[in-house]
This record gives structure tokens, C-alpha cells and sequence, in this order.
């Protein structure tokens, strides 16, 4: 058993009270008495080095002995909880042998996790290999998503909905030469916006380094440091090709970005109808207040048609993918169903292992939610009540977003999917922090209304849907030729047209790439980093942002308020 260091300290100044009373007293009256200048004090008190657990191979001890023991612990107030840090004086083994109990009790798949020792790794390394090595049907891994960030920066992007740099959004076509990425869109009132970069720009130099050819160590260090400033007030120089083969040079200096989650809302006149159509990025909770506003303007428009775009939304917060659901199909058609039901691994059938709280369905959040309190409030959201919702997807597309089209289905709505194959995440997670990170390991898959959730190789639009994971809908590359929101940009074309047709474009996939490659998603190209190391790849912001928010699905308690 450990020893506190308030303890020990406590018995060494005890100890050290005594002896400086003894000496100065001189002891029983003895002659031979120092002088009271010469006396010795004593050593200062030694601070206890805690002791290091061991590990014993298939023996898992309750999560509970080890939580909070840091190798480095925290001290004060955080900001964010307004509460002392929990930490305590640890060890590295004590943090590794927390994270591998807490993986054996509520990993989804525990079972098929190796018990290496925690001794041959770091503490980050040994928390990389606890997951599966198994594969989908298709033969990608199963567990895609596994993955740690600072607490600290967690809790600022999802709270705030801030980062820093300088709001462009890249698609990662080739991260070795010759690279290439292209400018998805950027965050409004950006550095990037304020310097006009649009997308589909093709970036050519940064800082006078050939960005497509750079071939040596030095130059690509500056164009990581270009890339992705670590902090803001760096400036740097850019130069890109834009879709009309002319040049862009710019200066821009990074800053504090705020994420506008909801972007480009407009109502389009079709002879289907009205149709509304917004983009719609990340599942955060600064994006209920845009949510509401964009449906309060659809409703108020007598809107019949929606197109939700999807196509770089990753997911995020469960309950707001609950939100948006009603917002599309209404009371009607959500009354009594459930939104999605939470399975977790075979060690608890019926309890919510995190949480301790019996295994209850996510309903459909018909009511506006204090995010901060983690209550919902009295205040109805506004509402479609629509039958059919036309989504735009891509690989990017992921988790809460899955989570949506799956529930729609769940109640009957038609789901038309516009683009290509969404990522595959039916899993979530509850994210834990322990000693300053936060750590996301698979904890939960999520079924809708009629119990399905099977969708690991993702949802894919086809024109003759024959299995659950089959929806209708039109195979759509991206199309960078045209800003997000146009008419005429392919994918949203495209979904103008099954709208008013019931039919997908002729030979859309061709048609609407223009001259831009088909990119691989952010994951794939981190895959792409990882293994052409040696080939001086550039490192894209996927283990510095994008797992974060992107491909991920956060469960956090709601509950009912008392008013």
C-alpha cells in the first residue's frame, strides 16, 4: 500500500520538531551543551518516490487502484470544471496498468486486445496497441478510431469551438511528393477567408518551398511548420493554382478560429419544391443555436425538400445528432421511437459500464438542450416533419452523422445518399481523462429503432439497394470546382435532380469531379503518412485535430431538467 507524501512529510517535520527541541534544551542537564549558533539542522524533509505496480499477465485490478496516479500530476483549479485536478503522485506503470483495466472492463472488444507488458512501452505507445487487430468483412480494421488527446485542448475545441491556425479545411490528396491538397472551404471571418482563398485552390509553395517537389528533410520541416502553426501569430506565405489555372499568392498569419459549424443555409427554388440545404460540419455543442436558427428559417420558408451536407461532417455529440434527427421528422414520426440504443461488450448486457446506470434507449431530443449543465430545457425545437431528407457524404463522413441517416431510417424516413460511401462508424465512446489526457477507446455500438447498426464498410448509395447498408441515392465524387452551397456544384446538382426526377444524373461521377483527382478521406490519408514515413510525407493535423471531433461519436448524459 502507498504512502501518502502528506503523511510522510507530516512524520518528518514531527520528527524534526523533536529533534531541534532536544538539541536546544541541551538534553537532561547535560555540561556538555552546544552553543545554540553550531547546532546542525536538520536535512530537509526527501520527497518519497511512490512505488511502481507490478504487472502480472491476465490479473486485471479494479481501474479504481490506479486512476489518478500520474507520472507527472497536475496541480490547481480546471478552468473548465471549476474543480481541483484529481491527480496524485504516481507512476508511468500506474497510469499504463489504469488504461489496460479500464480497456478489459469496458472495450467493446476486451477479448480480443493481447495483454503485452506494460513495462515495454511508453505510456502513449502501450495505450496505441490496446485495441483489436481484427477485421470487417471487407478486410479494414475494425477499430479505426482509437486515439488520445491532451485534456486540455479537448476540452477547448469542444467547449469553445476554437482552435488555432488559419481556417482552411485541406483535402489531403498526396502527402508525398507530388503532393497535393486542395482547400475544401474555409471558416468564415478566417485568416483564410480575409485573404480570399477559395476552394479548390491547389497549394504550389510555402515560403518559397516547392510544396509539390520538396525532396529534403529541412524543406518539408518548413512546410509542417507552415502547414499547421503550432500557435497563433504566424504568418506565413502561400501560393496556390486556382480551378481556372491562374495563381494566388497570399500572406496569411494564424489565429484563434472560431468553428462555425453550420454554414452556407439557403432555401433553393426546384420544381420539387422548396428546398432547403445547408452545410453542416461537426457535431459540436456550439452548433445547436445554428441548427435551430437554419430550421427556424426552413420552416418559416414552407420548406418541402432538405439536403443536409455531410460530406466533411465526422461527428461529434450523440445528443445533438439526436436534435437534428426531430428536427427532420418531427413528432409524428418520432413519438415513442427510439433514436438509438447503446450495446455494450458481453460483461454488461443490461448496465451502462461507464455511467453505472441501467442500458436505457437515446430518444428522439425534441426540446433544446443547456449543454453546459447537461439538462434539456422546456424549449420545443422547430421541425419538418419530412418523409425524405437528401444527405451528402463522403469518407469524411462519419459516426453522429452515421448515427443520423441510421436513425431516420429507424422511424421511415427515406435517407437519399448523394456522394460516395460514408466512413463506417456505428461504435462511440465516453471520453476519460486521466492524468491531463483524454483518452477515446471504442465502448458502445449503436442500433436504431429496429435494432440495426451494421454498417462497419458504411452506408453506400446505390441505384438498386438491396442490403440495410444500401441506401438510395447517387454515386457522386466531390466536386471543388464550384463553392459549397451552389446549385450547380456537383454533388448538391446531383441532389437537385433525384429531387425533381427521382432519378441520379447521367454519368455523375464523371461528370461533376472536374479536373480534381478523387481524394482519399483525412483517415486514409493519415494511413498514407504513416506508411510512406520514409518518404518525407508531409504530416496532415489527423492526430492533432481531426480525430478529435472527426469520426467519433460522444456520448454524454443528458438529463431532465426540473423546470
Amino acid at each position: 500500500m502507498k504512502v501518502s507524501n502528506f503523511s510522510s512529510l507530516r512524520e518528518l517535520t514531527i520528527a524534526a520538531l523533536v529533534i531541534s527541541s532536544v538539541t536546544a534544551c541541551g538534553g537532561s542537564g547535560s555540561s556538555n551543551t552546544t552553543p545554540e549558533s553550531s547546532v546542525t539542522p536538520p536535512p530537509p524533509p526527501v520527497s518519497e518516490t511512490p512505488s511502481e505496480p507490478d504487472w502480472q499477465a491476465g490479473v486485471y485490478e479494479p481501474e479504481s487502484n490506479f486512476i489518478n496516479q500520474c507520472e507527472s500530476p497536475r496541480s490547481g483549479i480546471d478552468p473548465f470544471s471549476g474543480n481541483s485536478y484529481p491527480d496524485e503522485a504516481g507512476t508511468a506503470m500506474d497510469e499504463k496498468l489504469w488504461m489496460r483495466s479500464w480497456t478489459n472492463d469496458t472495450y467493446l472488444w476486451y477479448d480480443e486486445v493481447d495483454d503485452n507488458d506494460p513495462a515495454n512501452f511508453s505510456v502513449a505507445d502501450y495505450f496505441a496497441q490496446l485495441r483489436t487487430t481484427e477485421l470487417t468483412p471487407s478486410g479494414t480494421p475494425k477499430d479505426n478510431f482509437h486515439f488520445s488527446r491532451a485534456t486540455e485542448e479537448y476540452n477547448t475545441l469542444t467547449q469553445t469551438g476554437v482552435s488555432s491556425g488559419y481556417g482552411v479545411e485541406w483535402e489531403f490528396v498526396s502527402l508525398t511528393a507530388p503532393r497535393e491538397l486542395i482547400v475544401q472551404y474555409t471558416e468564415p471571418n478566417s485568416p483564410a477567408e480575409t485573404a480570399g482563398i477559395p476552394r479548390g485552390a491547389s497549394l504550389k509553395t510555402i515560403d518559397g518551398v516547392d510544396f509539390v517537389n520538396a525532396n529534403t528533410q529541412a524543406e518539408v520541416d518548413v512546410i509542417n511548420a507552415g502547414l499547421f502553426p503550432s500557435e497563433s501569430g504566424t504568418t506565413t506565405n502561400l501560393t496556390f493554382e486556382l480551378v481556372d489555372g491562374s495563381e494566388l499568392s497570399v500572406s496569411v498569419t494564424s489565429a484563434d478560429i472560431e468553428v462555425s459549424p453550420v454554414q452556407n443555409v439557403a432555401v433553393l427554388e426546384t420544381s420539387a419544391g422548396k428546398m432547403g440545404y445547408f452545410q453542416f460540419n461537426t457535431f459540436i455543442r456550439t452548433a445547436q443555436g445554428s441548427l435551430i436558427n437554419a430550421f427556424d428559417q426552413f420552416v418559416n420558408d414552407n420548406v418541402t425538400e432538405l439536403v443536409i451536407d455531410l460530406r466533411y461532417n465526422g461527428g461529434g455529440l450523440l445528443a445533438l445528432a439526436s436534435q437534428l434527427s426531430y428536427m427532420v421528422a418531427g413528432p409524428n414520426q418520432t413519438d415513442g421511437a427510439i433514436f438509438e440504443t447503446l450495446q455494450f461488450n458481453d460483461k454488461y448486457p443490461t448496465r451502462n459500464p461507464v455511467t453505472g446506470s441501467t442500458i436505457s434507449p437515446t430518444p428522439f431530443y425534441s426540446t433544446e438542450i443547456d449543454y453546459n449543465a447537461g439538462v434539456l430545457t422546456n424549449t420545443l425545437l422547430p421541425n419538418l416533419s419530412l418523409t425524405t431528407v437528401y444527405v451528402i457524404t463522403t469518407g469524411s463522413t462519419c459516426s453522429a452523422s452515421e448515427a443520423v441517416i441510421n436513425s431516420l431510417r429507424g422511424v421511415d424516413v427515406e435517407v437519399v445518399q448523394i456522394g460516395t460511401p460514408t466512413c463506417g462508424k456505428p461504435y462511440g465512446f465516453y471520453p476519460t481523462d486521466n492524468c491531463g489526457t483524454t483518452y477515446f477507446t471504442i465502448q458502445f455500438q449503436g442500433v436504431n429503432n429496429k435494432g440495426f447498426g451494421d454498417f462497419a464498410d458504411g452506408f453506400i448509395p446505390s441505384s438498386t439497394p438491396n442490403f440495410d447498408f444500401e441506401l438510395p441515392g447517387c454515386d457522386v465524387q466531390d466536386d471543388f470546382t464550384k463553392p459549397l452551397g451552389d446549385a450547380s456544384e456537383g454533388m448538391l446538382s446531383a441532389a437537385i435532380q433525384y429531387a425533381e426526377s427521382g432519378a441520379c444524373p447521367v454519368s455523375t461521377a464523371s461528370s461533376t469531379s472536374g479536373s480534381q483527382p478523387n481524394a482519399p478521406s483525412d483517415s486514409q490519408a493519415s494511413g498514407q503518412s504513416t506508411a510512406n514515413e520514409s518518404s518525407l510525407a508531409i504530416k496532415p493535423p489527423h492526430t492533432q485535430r481531426d480525430e478529435l471531433i472527426l469520426h467519433n461519436k460522444i456520448n454524454e448524459p443528458i438529463l431532465r431538467g426540473d423546470n
